[in-house]
């Protein structure tokens, strides 16, 4: 990608659910352990479509899902990927519960609902924000949190033109 001002969001249009997969395959492989993406979006958003793509990069073959009812799956590959929904908590108990900042030490750990674990989480992060923008297309802003997080961005394989 294009030279990036440290701590500038990067905005870019998905085209359709396998745009937003390779978006997430992209930064799956680029990923390391202690990494952590915020996923933010309405449901149907392209959260759990993001973290499919995301697996696949960290070199899993397992089949990823919504954690909605268990909170945190984990998937094991090049990179372990530890993805938790906070979608069903109301407590910042609970939240702390699920200990999500020690869980990721040996992988990559994505959060949807991060809002619901606000003060709880690692500040440093990738913070992926996908909206609704038509039928198939969304808009995911990627706004990076600390040094890693832009270093993300800097190395990102994909560019805004390959996800059209």
């Amino acid at each position: 990608m294009a030279e990036i001002a440290a701590g500038t969001p990067v905005t870019v249009r998905s085209g359709s659910a396998d745009a937003t997969r390779r978006l997430g395959e992209g930064l799956g492989r680029l990923a390391e352990p202690g990494d952590v993406f915020l996923l933010q979006g309405d449901l149907g958003a392209g959260k759990t479509t993001f973290t499919q793509g995301f697996a696949v990069g960290a070199g899993t073959d397992e089949l990823v899902n919504s954690p909605t009812f268990v909170l945190m799956n984990e998937y094991r590959g090049r990179l372990p990927v530890y993805h938790a929904d906070l979608y069903r908590l109301d407590a910042p108990e609970e939240v702390a519960a699920l200990d999500l900042a020690n869980a990721s030490l040996d992988g990559a750990l994505l959060v949807e609902w991060p809002e619901r674990g606000d003060g709880l989480l690692p500040a440093g992060h990738l913070l992926v924000q996908i909206e609704h923008a038509g039928i198939q297309d969304r808009v995911i802003t990627l706004i990076p949190r600390g040094e890693r997080a832009e270093e993300l961005l800097h190395e990102l394989p994909v560019s805004p033109a390959e996800l059209s």
